[in-house]
């Protein structure tokens, strides 16, 4: 029984040795401002006498930042590779049971094994799960704040401990850094801070060579025509793109990979997978309506991103779909463009009203897109005259007792709420209108979508009658992901 309770607080962090499953920098792409920062935490464990005869100290920690699927874990696993050191790896949540002082034990444990394997590296993954603002009032920890405290200290005593001599670097992963406890971000423990965005367009070839190594492409197959069209998407999504067209080729007995599939395969993942339903005659011509809606919208707002694909075929849980993405990577939007968006996700249910003159329950997901636009537009991007240029609502995922966190009376939330529903009746007026006046083109378009069922972008534009903007120079903006409106 003893031995039994004892197993509980040893660590349960996975070792991976350099003569071991080895991953490099080469294997880590689309994010070289990341691997350059990173560099010196490997010069430093190559050749630790470099800096300390100089009076130098590396950083304790290193936490890495960035959204889902950046490469975060990979990069970690790279600076292993490349300083040839033994690297353990445990995510932040494995450390917590629901036995008070088991986290403890196991982090004690861990940064044991880690000095005595030294020079080495400890990587913590999803830092936030133990991390978070120990700011009263945050509740709902599996087995109460008190272990979760306690396990988050015994981290930052273990990283005290380190002296110059210890050649142990903590690397820390979060999707959320802002949630982090003060404590964790202090110089001494996680004193390097590093950001991993997502990959540009030039990233995501390269990421793209990275995961078609080993796959056989066809020659029409062009990965820097792919990277374009796949704006917003990172490292795990673009490698996931790759597997779904192996798959996908491997089904059609393809004796290599070719464009088609890999066009066939971003649709099933932009888009969903088609599904087979039966659709009454008055159902798909209201899909067709809803969608050409959207079409028609995006193609004649100014600031709307240009129109890729429409498609009446159901996939997911919609029952059709427009499909928009801008010409390159974005980084930024005026209010203009994203006044464009609500009028976009508007056109579905405006094309409804102008034909049918009543709504359906189709525009469900779009409200939703558009209303989380205008309350963005309000809260935090200062875009009303009402409000100004104060952040009234709180950051992503943050409730009202977490840092950053807005604190607003009932007034300036009334106010709030009557600013989103002024934006989004104004813009609604603008959509019907705009409809009204080309009803033809709408008309025309719909028709083609019940006849062909999905049309591409030159088919969209030659069906609507709507001449195509010219593309601007492709460096002429700088990551927007691609916009989908669901029917």
């Amino acid at each position: 029984m003893q031995n039994v309770l004892g197993s509980f607080g040893r660590s349960r962090a996975r070792r991976y040795q350099p003569s071991g499953d080895r991953v490099t920098f080469a294997d880590v792409a689309g994010i070289d401002e990341a691997k350059a920062e990173l560099a010196e935490v490997v010069d430093f464990l190559r050749h630790p006498d470099k800096y300390r005869k100089l009076g130098g100290r590396i950083p304790h920690g290193v936490l890495l930042s960035g959204l889902p699927g950046t490469g975060k874990t990979l990069l970690a696993r790279a600076v292993a590779g490349e300083a040839d050191v033994p690297f353990f790896s445990m995510a932040a949540s494995e450390f917590v049971e629901a036995i008070v002082g088991v986290g403890a034990s196991r982090v004690r444990d861990l940064f044991t094994q880690a000095k005595e394997a030294a020079p080495a590296i400890v990587f913590i993954d999803e830092l936030d799960a133990i991390g978070r603002s120990r700011t009263s009032g945050v509740a709902g920890f599996s087995g109460g704040n008190d272990e979760r405290e306690q396990t988050l200290n015994q981290i930052l005593t273990e990283m005290d401990g380190f002296d110059s001599s210890t050649s142990v670097i903590v690397i820390g992963a979060t999707n959320r850094p802002d949630v982090l406890d003060q404590a964790l971000l202090r110089p001494g423990r996680f004193d390097r801070r590093i950001a991993v965005q997502p990959p540009d367009r030039a990233g995501r070839e390269a990421i793209l060579k990275v995961h078609t190594r080993g796959v056989p492409l066809g020659p029409d197959v062009d990965l820097g025509r792919i990277a374009a069209t796949t704006p917003g998407m990172v490292g795990a999504d673009l490698a996931n793109l790759v597997n779904e067209a192996a798959l996908l080729a491997a089904r059609r007995n393809h004796q290599v990979v070719d464009e088609s599939d890999f066009t066939d395969a971003l649709e099933r993942i932009v888009l969903g997978a088609e599904r087979q339903v039966m659709m009454s005659v008055e159902d798909r011509r209201r899909t067709a309506y809803h969608e050409a809606g959207h079409a028609i919208v995006g193609m004649l707002t100014e600031g709307a991103d240009p129109v890729r694909k429409v498609s009446i075929i159901p996939r997911g849980v919609a029952l059709g779909v427009t499909f928009a993405a801008p010409e390159s990577d974005r980084f930024n939007y005026r209010e203009p463009e994203v006044h464009a968006k609500i009028n976009v996700a508007l056109g579905g249910r405006a094309a409804e009203e102008v034909v049918f003159g009543e709504t359906s329950t189709g525009a469900e997901s779009d409200i939703q897109q558009l209303t989380e636009i205008a309350r963005q537009m309000v809260g935090r991007w200062g875009m009303s005259s009402a409000i100004g240029p104060v952040a009234v609502i709180p950051r992503d995922g943050q409730g009202p007792f977490l840092p950053g966190a807005a604190e607003v009376s009932p007034h300036t939330q009334q106010l709030v709420d009557d600013e989103v529903r002024r934006i989004v009746d104004e813009a609604h007026d603008d959509v019907v209108a705009l409809l009204r006046e080309n009803r033809s083109k709408l008309d025309a378009l719909a028709t083609a979508l019940l006849e062909h069922e999905t049309l591409d972008e030159e088919d969209v534009y030659a069906a609507a009658g709507v001449e195509r903007a010219a593309k601007p120079p492709a460096d002429s903006y700088a990551a927007a992901a691609h916009t989908r409106v669901d029917g």
